[in-house]
């Protein structure tokens, strides 16, 4: 079959970026324009376009899903599942990613400049939910010549932003993968946010916000932030396998405070490191429109209700270990699918890693993402 060759379209390859004009009408009621978003592309689109996959970032994640990171040289965070031979394919598929507004890796976010001022937005910037997100993703699709997507896959927050596509675009998704996530925010999910917002805004380089000009950055705050949430990623038996109460390159506890135990070393290490790659003020919105997320509310409190547009094939996938977002929470979803008319399939994973399952090194993961794909015209 004929395919569109991306070397002959600027829109199409890797570290893309694109101005859209907009305005983008967000749910506070404010209006977003222009509306940045970088974004990678990978493999072409079929005669038909029919082949296209959007992938669906994490809170702390990027467009940078199959390719190196430009800041930590790392490989993309997902390249156990997408890539030449595996589930998501470019040789097969038109894959794109993008980094979602409110964000700091090129898309509009509290650290663009705000046109009207010529300044950073910093808190000025409006407060954005999943479902903004979802569609400033719709106006790359529609820049991109995307009118449908094949699939709509991601997990955590790219879940969330996954299993909303079909509630706001229910014409526009053939198939809907949700890995690891969520139909709305828990008491105790927010609460673990509140604990993240708070530690930035009190250290005193937060200053409101306004830390760009000088670029002395809440970075403790944020450090803090990034150990209290990765805590949550992890699982009790995970943690305690990889270290357990060894300590740190020392044969004795020290009886002080610094980092005695492997485990609290290895936090550190984690926070430290997210500090040099995100910004402070995208955490606080990021982490605030993942707590206003909850479909049900959006659809007069019916969960079911939100999806009987919908003609989609949903795959959902939880793991064992995994109490921020644990099985029950997929099992809702699953539910209300069937109730609402839509083909639904759902499985559970054994995986010691807790939430960051998804991310890590998963067999049954990529064969579960492989069948369902390949079940369809994916």
């Amino acid at each position: 079959m004929a395919t569109i060759p991306p070397h002959e379209d600027s829109r199409f390859g890797l570290r893309r970026q694109v101005r859209l004009t907009g305005p983008l009408r967000l749910d506070s009621g404010a209006m977003l324009g222009p509306v940045d978003i970088a974004y990678e592309t990978y493999g072409a689109m079929n005669a038909d376009r029919s082949n296209a996959i959007l992938i669906c970032h994490a809170l702390t994640m990027d467009q940078y899903v199959a390719s190196e990171h430009p800041v930590t040289g790392k490989p993309g965070w997902w390249w156990r599942l997408v890539g030449e031979g595996k589930p998501i394919d470019p040789a097969r598929h038109f894959i794109v990613c993008a980094n979602v507004i409110g964000s700091c890796l090129g898309s509009s976010g509290p650290a663009s400049i705000d046109p009207a001022t010529g300044e950073p937005y910093a808190m000025r910037f409006p407060v954005i939910t999943i479902a903004d997100m979802v569609r400033a993703q719709a106006m790359l699709l529609d820049h991109l010549g995307v009118d449908r997507l094949a699939t709509v896959i991601g997990g955590s927050m790219g879940g969330m932003q996954a299993l909303t596509w079909p509630t706001l675009f229910p014409d526009r998704v053939e198939s809907c993968i949700v890995i690891a996530s969520t139909a709305r925010h828990s008491a105790q999910n927010i609460a673990f946010h509140e604990v993240g917002r708070q530690a930035i805004m009190a250290d005193p380089n937060w200053r409101g916000g306004d830390y760009y000009a000088d670029g002395v950055t809440p970075g403790a705050g944020l450090a803090v932030a990034r150990m209290a949430a990765h805590i949550t990623y992890l699982s009790e038996a995970g943690l305690t396998e990889k270290f357990g109460r060894r300590l740190q390159g020392r044969n004795a506890k020290t009886f002080g405070f610094d980092a005695d135990f492997q485990v609290e070393s290895y936090l550190r290490h984690q926070g430290l490191s997210f500090v040099e790659r995100f910004d402070a003020n995208s955490y606080l919105y990021i982490t605030r429109a993942m707590d206003y997320y909850d479909i049900a509310e959006d659809h007069g409190g019916s969960l079911a209700r939100a999806f009987t547009a919908s003609r989609a094939r949903f795959c959902l996938v939880s793991f064992d270990t995994d109490w921020l977002y644990p099985t029950a929470e997929s099992r809702v979803i699953v539910h209300a699918l069937h109730a609402s008319g839509a083909k639904a399939s759902f499985v559970e994973l054994s995986s010691p890693f807790g939430h960051d399952a998804f991310l890590l090194e998963c067999p049954e993961l990529n064969r579960v993402v492989d069948g369902f794909l390949k079940g369809g015209r994916a």
